[in-house]
């Protein structure tokens, strides 16, 4: 399955860059040879790049440069894609096996002298001198991105980071393999309906689908996320409340999945390829090219939202253990981590007579989706509309196109809803092809939704819940940034943006999830079509806040655990990073965490990737203070005005990275961000 397949190449599906990609034809075989052929090609590029021939030009040098990985970029992209949503262990070898030459290619394209000298030789021509906009930003980002990824390093530096990253490509992808399998390893199946109490009857009869799929009887709930949330949150039974969060807690921390050692060596890596490349640690050498530039700088963001919202958490945890205490009496146990979100909810209840899942039958999936396209036809004049038969890579999976109000085409994308056992956690966006400047039009760009949304059950549609409608709208988002990209360079188009701007365009969409005029839309009973009662919506608008500063002391937490691990943790000074980063969470955490809680082990957005969000996961809450502000423009100025929405989508949605981003946002708000919009939002101003 490893070797070359002895098919003649032209039947490589991967071979060929495609807009309309024949999923149903891929195959694990495949993988091995078109990444032989592929690199093949892409090294040919790079020799030619680098050869000492000609006079140097944009054309010849920078827009080469932007397009010689294309083919490449495309057909591993389609794989990782499908590792990711429909893996099956032949996949994943044939993945795992392609990997390193793969990231030792790309790895080392800053690393070849040749190039180096060459882009050296076309920023000293007049040509270079004369360029603006984003020419000008493409060439000097590229300049600063050599240096930073090694251009000026000695062979035998250039040669020690490239195994790093080659090494970090494959232990980072190891790490998101144990937390999938530990993930699936787990099941809970209850045989008595009492244990059941608590529950809605949407999680019930989700449970029972679940254990009839795989021949069982009873009630089948997995560490997904819409059954552990079901049972965290509603479960009457503290002792399974127990025994799901404590395997939810220790994913990937023991055994043969145990990631403790793979999270020391890709710290230790990492910390290195920082120190090859003259910078103090990790975090300096990610967030030079970002909006806040160091980790200090980072962490100093984070250490003042803290500033400004523990006093409110302390009281928040304090009220939680008083109502608590009010049902069952001066004797009631202190909270535990697997009470919180269970007397939350309660307390959310009795507080604003509120209980999340009668929002559900307002929230069918269909309805959502539908709603949602109406809405961005009205904010920026674009048309959605489905289209069937597209060849995807599971029968559930949607595609749709996307054009403009004069009916051009701007691309298309999949959507892949539900969870399955072949599937990755979690939801994301991803961009499978980027357009570009062609002739008189711009070649249509695709990608892809992704998310583990609560599946149809029982014969009745999918029913969201509120915080699922918020997860569709803010994947949906980061589409948009990549659709609606208007960039004449790849490299600086759509989500390629700094990694702390990159949250503004999904995080600003969750916000007309609050607005009654939005949420008419699609909010509509799915047996009546009625909208959501006007007294239900209050009680849903009055719970916002509750327990605010829980919810942002848990995402500071995550940031502080990020950013310590990467500027502060030394393994043979702090020993196990399980233990210190629990040591730091538990300043964190409404309860007392369990000795053995190993968060840190399942931590994928740190650790999935040779860098992902790996001293950048304070980026959510940078990019939601600039969300809060921004939509400001729009909740005074009209939540459907076309005029805000088409400067929303001409200064910031088509502009990629073609401009620095605190430009973007203050060519569209005319200032600086305020941070008070968030906390005011938050009730915690």
């Amino acid at each position: 399955m490893d070797q070359p397949s002895d098919q003649p190449s032209e039947t490589n599906p991967l071979l060929t860059v495609q807009s309309r990609i024949p999923f149903e034809r891929i195959r694990a075989e495949h993988v091995q040879p078109a990444a032989t052929e592929l690199l093949a090609g892409a090294r040919a590029r790079l020799a030619a790049l680098a050869g000492p021939d000609g006079e140097r030009t944009f054309d010849n040098t920078m827009r080469t440069l932007d397009t010689l990985t294309e083919p490449l970029d495309w057909a591993m992209g389609v794989v990782r894609h499908l590792e990711s949503v429909a893996t099956y262990p032949e996949l994943r070898a044939a993945f795992n096996a392609a990997q390193p030459q793969v990231s030792a290619f790309y790895s080392g394209i800053a690393l070849d002298p040749g190039v180096w000298k060459n882009l050296k030789a076309f920023a000293a021509t007049p040509e270079a001198a004369a360029l603006t906009g984003e020419r000008r930003r493409f060439l000097d980002k590229t300049i600063d991105t050599f240096r930073r990824h090694g251009a000026d390093l000695d062979p035998e530096g250039k040669k020690r980071l490239e195994a790093i990253d080659v090494e970090l490509t494959q232990i980072t992808t190891k790490f998101a393999e144990n937390v999938l399998d530990s993930t699936n390893a787990f099941d809970l199946v209850l045989t008595n309906e009492s244990d059941l109490a608590g529950l809605p009857p949407t999680a019930i009869a989700s449970a029972r689908e679940s254990a009839q799929r795989k021949g069982l009887d009873g009630w089948r709930f997995t560490l997904q996320a819409p059954d552990y949330t079901a049972v965290m949150t509603y479960l009457d039974n503290a002792a399974i409340r127990r025994r799901m969060y404590e395997a939810y807690a220790v994913r990937a921390a023991a055994g043969e999945r145990d990631n403790r050692q793979i999270i020391v060596r890709i710290v230790e890596l990492r910390r290195e390829k920082a120190a090859l490349l003259g910078f103090a640690n990790f975090a300096d050498l990610v967030l030079e090219d970002r909006m806040a530039h160091s980790g200090e700088r980072a962490l100093k963001f984070l250490e003042d939202l803290k500033a400004k919202t523990e006093r409110r958490f302390r009281e928040e945890n304090q009220e939680l253990f008083e109502f608590r205490r009010s049902i069952e009496g001066a004797d009631a146990a202190p909270l535990a981590p697997w009470d919180v979100a269970y007397y939350a909810e309660k307390q959310r209840a009795a507080l604003y007579d509120f209980d999340e899942e009668a929002l559900r039958p307002y929230f069918p999936m269909e309805r959502v989706v539908s709603g949602l396209f109406d809405l961005v036809h009205r904010l920026y004049g674009i048309t959605v509309e489905e289209e069937k038969g597209v060849p995807a890579w599971d029968n559930e999976v949607h595609f749709y196109n996307i054009r403009d109000e004069n009916g051009v085409f701007l691309g298309g994308f999949y959507a892949d809803w539900y969870p399955r056992e072949n599937k990755r956690g979690g939801a994301w966006m991803d961009g499978l092809m980027t357009g570009g400047p062609e002739g008189e039009r711009f070649r249509p760009h695709l990608g892809l939704i992704c998310g583990n949304l609560t599946p149809p059950v029982g014969g009745k549609p999918a029913l969201l819940t509120h915080r699922e409608v918020e997860t569709i709208f803010h994947e949906f988002g980061h589409l948009l940034h990549h659709l609606l990209s208007l960039v004449e360079i790849r490299s600086l188009a759509g989500t390629n943006v700094a990694w702390d701007f990159v949250e503004l365009p999904s995080q600003i969409m969750e916000n007309w999830c609050w607005e009654r005029e939005a949420l008419d839309l699609f909010a509509r009973h799915y047996e009546t079509g009625a909208p959501i009662p006007d007294e239900l919506f209050q009680k849903m608008k009055r719970a916002r806040t509750f327990r605010a500063a829980n919810g942002q002391m848990r995402q500071l937490g995550f940031g502080f655990i990020d950013l310590n691990v990467h500027v502060r943790y030394d393994a043979a000074r702090d020993g196990d990073p399980v233990a210190y980063a629990r040591g730091i969470l538990q300043e964190f955490s409404p309860a007392p965490l369990p000795p053995d809680h190993a968060m840190l082990a399942a931590f994928t957005h740190l650790f999935a990737s040779p860098v992902g969000y790996g001293a950048g996961y304070y980026s959510y809450k940078w990019a939601e203070v600039l969300e809060a502000d921004a939509f400001t423009r729009f909740r005074d100025g009209g939540i459907f005005s076309r005029e805000i929405g088409a400067e929303f989508r001409g200064k910031i949605l088509a502009k990629g990275d073609s401009e620095d981003p605190a430009e973007l946002y203050r060519h569209f708000m005319g200032r600086d961000p305020d941070p008070n919009a968030l906390l005011q939002r938050s009730g915690l101003a």
